[in-house]
C-alpha cells in the first residue's frame, strides 16, 4: 500500500498566473508550474525565509522543499531562456486560514473569494486543493 500524499500549506493562490514574454510567437506552449513551487519561490526569494522556515510555513520535510524549489527555479529559468509562457496552477495543496498575514494585509484572490462562499480554482484541471477551514 502506498503512503499517502501529504498536502502542503499554502498562503495563497497568486493573483496573476500566466507569466511569460509579451511577444511570445506561440502561446501554445507554455510550462505548468505547481502552485506548491510557486510558494517556495515566494517564501524563499520574495520573503527571504531559509528553506528550513519555509518547510515549517508550507508544514512539510526541507527535502521536500529543496525539490519544490530547484524544480522551480528550472521552470522559471527555462520560461525565460526559451521564451515560454508559465503558468501556475494545479498541484496538492491546501489553502491555509491565515492568508491575510502575507500581500500586505489584503489577503489573497483566493481567499477573498472562499469567504464569499464561492471557490473559483474548482475547475478541471486546476489539481487537488483543500481548504484549511
Amino acid at each position: 500500500m502506498s503512503r499517502p500524499r501529504k498536502y502542503k500549506r499554502v498562503y495563497c493562490v497568486p493573483n496573476n498566473n500566466v507569466f511569460g514574454s509579451l511577444n511570445s510567437i506561440n502561446n501554445d506552449d507554455f510550462i505548468i508550474m505547481l502552485v506548491e513551487e510557486f510558494e517556495t519561490i515566494r517564501l524563499i526569494d520574495w520573503e527571504g525565509l531559509t528553506q528550513e522556515e519555509c518547510a515549517q510555513e508550507m508544514n512539510v520535510a526541507r527535502a521536500t522543499v529543496q525539490k519544490l524549489y530547484q524544480d522551480a527555479r528550472t521552470k522559471l529559468a527555462n520560461s525565460l531562456v526559451n521564451g515560454l509562457l508559465l503558468k501556475v496552477e494545479g498541484g496538492n495543496y491546501e489553502l491555509h486560514e491565515n492568508a491575510s498575514r502575507f500581500y500586505k494585509g489584503q489577503g489573497c484572490r483566493q481567499q477573498r473569494f472562499h469567504h464569499r462562499g464561492r471557490r473559483p480554482f474548482d475547475g478541471p484541471g486546476r489539481g487537488r486543493h483543500r481548504f484549511n477551514k
